[in-house]
Formats: C-alpha cells, structure tokens, sequence
C-alpha cells in the first residue's frame, strides 16, 4: 500500500467514468469488504479515509480488533466483493494488496461519522468503467510522491511516539530483522534491522525509514496479522488465556486433559491448550504420552526437567511443538502442530503464543469428555497413538538392563524401545542364529534377568513361553504352556529345539522357561520350509547352546542353579512376568 492519497486522486480521475450499479441480496452473515488500507493511529486514517471518500463510494473506517485503523470499501455480497475487487485492481482504483475481509476483524466504525455499516445490509456494488474520452489517458503513469530525504526523514522519526517506535521494532522484529528487545529506543541494533528491510525491499540502505517506508513496513506487517487471526483466548474451563491463529484453527471439543482446537480450510495447523491437576509423577506421564502421540514425530529436541517439559518433533510432513509447566498442583501448557511450508510463519505465531500465555482458575474437569469424540485402544483423548512398526518380545540378561530378543525385533529400525519407554541401542546381532543383543542408553535396575542351563532340557518336559502375545495389547507378559517335543529342528539343527505350544508372532524373542525358571530356548521364527507346519508347532534355539554361539560378542550369560528347585504355576508367572519385556521397532 505504497500510493500516497495524490496519487490515487489523479490515477481516479481517469479511471472513474462511470459507475454501474445492480442490486444483489445477502444476510447479514454473507457480508465481504474490501481493505485497502490500516495505519495503527486515527489521525492518519481519518486522513486517508476522507481522501478515499472523495473518489470511490461506500468507504468505511473501521477500528480494528488488534487496535488498528482500517480503510475498507462496502459491505458486498461475497461473490460481488471478489468481483469488484477484481475488477479496481484491474483499473489502479485500490492498491494491488487490497484484500477481501469480513466483519469479524472490525470492532467499531469511526467514519462515516455515526454510520453502523457492520450492522447494515449489503451495499450495492460498484462496477468501475472507463469512459471513452479517458480511455487513452489510463497508461498515463500517475507521477509519485516526493521520498523524504534521509534528512528529512530523521526529521519525521524524531516526531514519532514511544509506542509508533515500538510498532516498528515489532513489525522489523517480525520478518526476522530485528533480533533485540523492544524497548522503543532506535539504537544501532534498530538501524541495522531497517537497513536490511530497505535492501530486502529493493530501496537505498540508509538505515532510516522514510515516511512512506514505515507505512509501507507497518501495513503489510497489520496485513499478515490479520491474515493469521491472532485473537486472544481466554477458556474458562482449562484456566488458560492465550493468543491462537483464528484464520487457521477454531476449538473443535474438550478431551481431558485438552481443549482441541482443530485446522479450519485445511491450513494444517492444530493446537492443543493442556489443562490438568498433577504433580511431578503425572508431569513425567504425560511427558511419555504425549512422545507416543502421531501429532509428536520421533525426531527433535526432548528436554525435560523436575517442573516443566518441551517436545519438540519434526518429520518430512509434520512439525509440532509442545510444553508444560507444573506450578501450584496444576500441570498446564501447549501444543501446536503444523505442516513444513508454515515453518517461517509459526516461528512467529509460537512466539506470540508464547509470549501471551497465562494461567489463571483452575484445571480441566477429568471428566471433561464431549459427547460423540471417537475412542479405540489405539486413540488417546480422541487423538491417534503412534503406533510401532513391530512389536516383540526379549528377556533380561543382566542387572544392567541388557536385553535378549530375536533379530527381526531390531532389523531396519530407527528407534528400538523396551516397555514402550526405554530407549535401547543394538548392541550385538546374529542373523543366522536370529537373535539380537539390546543395550539400554540409561540405567536400568530390573528386578530379576535370566539365567541359562548348562546341560539340555529333558524331551517332554512342560515348558513356559513367557511373551506378549496381541502386540503387546493386555499391557503385561502372559505365560503359554507347552511341552519340549525335540532338541532337534526339522533339518536335524542341535541348536533348535521344537515346541508343542502356539505361540502369536509377537511372543518371538520371548524366553522358553523350564520349572524352575531357568531359561532352556528362546523363541524364534517359523523356518521357512516351504511346507504349512501343522498347528501348535513352533521353534526356539537352545539355552544351553546359547553361550557357545555368543562366545566371542562380548555378552556374557548367567548360569541357573544346577538343581534348581521347581515353582509353583503362579509363582513361575510372576516371575517371567518380571523377566520378559515388549521389544517395539519404530521408524
């Protein structure tokens, strides 16, 4: 919005030959106005409003929601306001920038002086025509304003107030120029920010913005504003005030503990306002949850402390970032979710969310559920779990968290979790064996890890497959009972002992345990023979082999007692409970 009011006096002069006017019927919801112009104080709209007035009918001055001043022509209809905005650009009878808006942005009208056009029917629209005796004279290029001298411009910067000083730096602050606080002062951090906009805008570097050129920083800087609908929120029930894009997201539901607000014209943007009692335990919880969440990619920075949390994700298709903080017995924060191609413009919004964020009241009810959300095992407060690639079973081998599992547990995996929360790096792999040794990133101290017969299993003795069987689904490892039908596989393999018992692919990994607890196999794939194995029938390698074929790794196994004693059905439950661990591969 460049043209200064001469300009467009002239440039009208010849464009306006004709007015064309037809009615057209609207409600008072299906009202559009054209915007051409906003400058952040009243003595210079009203300045220019008056200007508009004097060659274009229906202008209105509106005050808007952000404090704002606008110049707006209308209301239209909104296929005639698209149309007579097409067509005054068209002709040089609006600036190029004009947009389309509606009434939500307008708060109060100050010109015409006592008119209410926001509460008023559509107006006729106007159709601007040339007339025959102007039609050669169009072309002419309107001359430009006189730019202000460097001079003269230090001479219109020393007349503006604190506030128009700090407008500046908010809206240089905004493009990424200026990187300080706003104190309002125009120091050298400020003159560097404006030299940079005037290069990036193709003007002279000189470091001082002419009047013209504020405007010019200033209006397109209202512009992407209004373009984003920053509004302030204020949610009683979450007990959370904070300032959210409008014009990409609207609130969808409550689903403990979220207020969920959801894209609006598939902008991709999501928010999530985060409300709920707790303490330090309940932050950590949802610290895990929210890392399982599909909006929360794998990747990005994860920074945790005693009182507060930050989650960031980025993959080739989403972003997100999320924080909480827990004070006073109440956990509250913020998500928001975004596509790749608003990388730039959510900087900007996650600072002014950030900086506009405030607690007050108290928390989401825990029951806080509207009616119709949809649920499922695989959906948490109404939102998608992410969910693994492949879920196996291991065992501990050691005091130190090492984990035994199956080698098609890890193969092609970006991520390896242990009970969904313990991060593992492979440590050692055997693909013709098939099994895979996983060591912990963190410490870990479990409660009980395996131990391996020295001498073989007697053939017909019942065994226990201690695994997970449903992908992990009943949340603990349940036992299977069978029977060591041979210490041989199908090829006659001394290493592979066949099962009778049925085990789910997800049990593969899963330790073979005898009476006593001692590990006699691990369960392995079915070999692919070419032929379908009757029912019942699975294979698992050797325990007492295993320390012959590990020789070498660097993985040490422990000995069970030689004449262990046998445990009862229920005690054997617990403890392959306490051994066993769900294996999930993600990427």
């Amino acid at each position: 919005m460049r043209l200064a009011a001469s300009r467009f006096a002239l440039s009208l002069c010849f464009l306006l030959g004709a007015l064309i006017v037809a009615p057209f019927a609207a409600t008072a919801q299906e009202r559009s106005w054209i915007q051409m112009e906003a400058h952040p104080d009243l003595a210079t709209a009203e300045a220019r409003v008056r200007a508009y007035a004097q060659v274009l009918p229906d202008v209105n001055g509106y005050r808007l929601n952000t404090g704002w001043y606008a110049i707006a022509l209308g209301p239209y209809a909104p296929d005639d306001g698209a149309a007579v905005l097409d067509r005054l650009r068209a002709q040089g009878a609006v600036p190029r920038d004009s947009y389309l808006s509606d009434a939500g942005i307008y708060v109060q009208q100050f010109f015409p002086i006592g008119a209410n056009t926001l509460a008023a029917p559509v107006q006729e629209a106007p159709t601007v025509t040339q007339g025959a005796d102007t039609a050669e004279q169009v072309d002419i290029p309107a001359p430009e304003a006189p730019e202000e001298t460097v001079a003269e411009a230090r001479q219109s910067e020393f007349q503006l107030t604190r506030e128009e000083r700090a407008d500046l730096q908010v809206a240089l602050q905004w493009y990424g120029y200026y990187q300080y606080g706003i104190d309002a002062a125009i120091g050298p951090g400020t003159r560097a920010a404006m030299s940079e906009w005037q290069a990036a805008q193709g003007y002279e570097q000189t470091g001082v913005l002419t009047t013209r050129q504020r405007a010019e920083l200033l209006s397109d800087y209202q512009s992407e504003l209004e373009a984003l609908g920053m509004r302030q929120v204020r949610d009683e029930r979450a007990g959370i005030e904070i300032d959210l894009p409008l014009a990409m997201v609207e609130f969808a539901r409550y689903e403990f503990p979220f207020a969920q607000y959801e894209p609006v014209d598939g902008s991709g943007v999501q928010v999530l306002l985060i409300s709920q009692e707790g303490n330090e335990a309940t932050l950590g919880g949802l610290y895990e949850i929210m890392q399982t969440l599909e909006i929360v990619p794998l990747e990005g920075e994860r920074n945790r402390r005693a009182n507060s949390f930050v989650l960031t994700g980025q993959s080739e298709t989403l972003r997100s970032h999320t924080t909480a903080r827990l004070q006073n017995g109440q956990i509250k924060g913020f998500t928001v979710v975004w596509t790749p191609e608003r990388d730039a413009q959510m900087a900007r919004v996650l600072e002014m969310m950030e900086d506009s964020f405030a607690t007050y009241g108290g928390t989401l009810d825990p029951g806080a559920v509207d009616p119709g959300v949809e649920q499922g095992v695989d959906l948490m407060a109404g939102l998608e779990v992410r969910q693994p690639d492949r879920a196996r079973t291991g065992f501990f081998l050691d005091n130190r968290g090492t984990v035994m599992t199956s080698a098609d547990a890890v193969a092609a995996c970006t991520r390896v979790l242990v009970d969904e929360r313990y991060e593992m790096e492979v440590a050692h792999t055997d693909t013709g064996l098939g099994i895979a040794v996983l060591r912990p990133t963190q410490s870990l101290a479990p409660s009980t890890f395996a131990g391996f017969p020295q001498d073989p299993a007697r053939i017909r003795s019942e065994v226990a497959v201690a695994g997970f069987p449903f992908e992990g689904a009943l949340g603990a490892a349940s036992l299977n009972f069978g029977t060591l039908a041979d210490l041989r596989g199908l090829d006659g393999d001394e290493r592979i002992a066949r099962l009778e018992l049925a085990v789910e692919p997800s049990e593969i990994g899963a330790p073979v345990l005898d009476a006593t607890g001692a590990v006699v196999g691990i369960v392995l794939p079915e070999p692919e023979t070419g032929r379908a194995l009757p029912e019942g029938v699975s294979f698992a390698l050797r325990g007492d082999r295993l320390a012959a074929a590990l020789s070498g790794s660097g993985v040490t196994l422990n000995t069970a007692p030689a004449t262990g004693e046998p445990l009862t059905r229920n005690a054997l439950a617990r403890y392959g409970s306490d051994l066993a661990v769900l294996v999930t591969c993600w990427n």
